[in-house]
């Protein structure tokens, strides 16, 4: 795989990217969205949720965590997943200022 030389761009366009990556699969959206519905979900009950194998779940669950989007916790021999809040609204805000609409723009390529 090549390089993405993600060092030449800016900290804030890399951490776009990284949200954008996560939120770029459809499972991790119904993930998402449960945690969000539930606030608080252990793992096999994230799989008990969606058509997908536990493998897969915890994959797209990786994903997710290393954009920072949600936290876990260990308890005993399972994983507590969660909205890591803090690190939501940074991608919120992120997130919204990119998607902004171009003002004042009536060309059109």
């Amino acid at each position: 795989m090549g390089a993405t030389k993600a060092e030449e761009f800016s900290v804030k366009d890399n951490r776009i990217a990284a949200y954008a990556k996560a939120l770029s699969h459809p499972a991790r959206v119904a993930i998402l969205k449960l945690l969000l519905k539930r606030r608080v979900c252990i793992c096999g009950d994230i799989v008990d949720e969606l058509p997908l194998s536990q493998s897969t779940v915890s994959q797209h669950l990786k994903e997710l965590k290393s954009a920072g989007l949600i936290k876990g916790d260990i308890e005993g021999v399972k994983i507590c997943y969660c909205i890591d809040e803090e690190e939501w609204a940074r991608a919120r805000v992120m997130l919204t200022d990119f998607l902004q609409p171009i003002a004042g723009s009536n060309t059109c390529c």
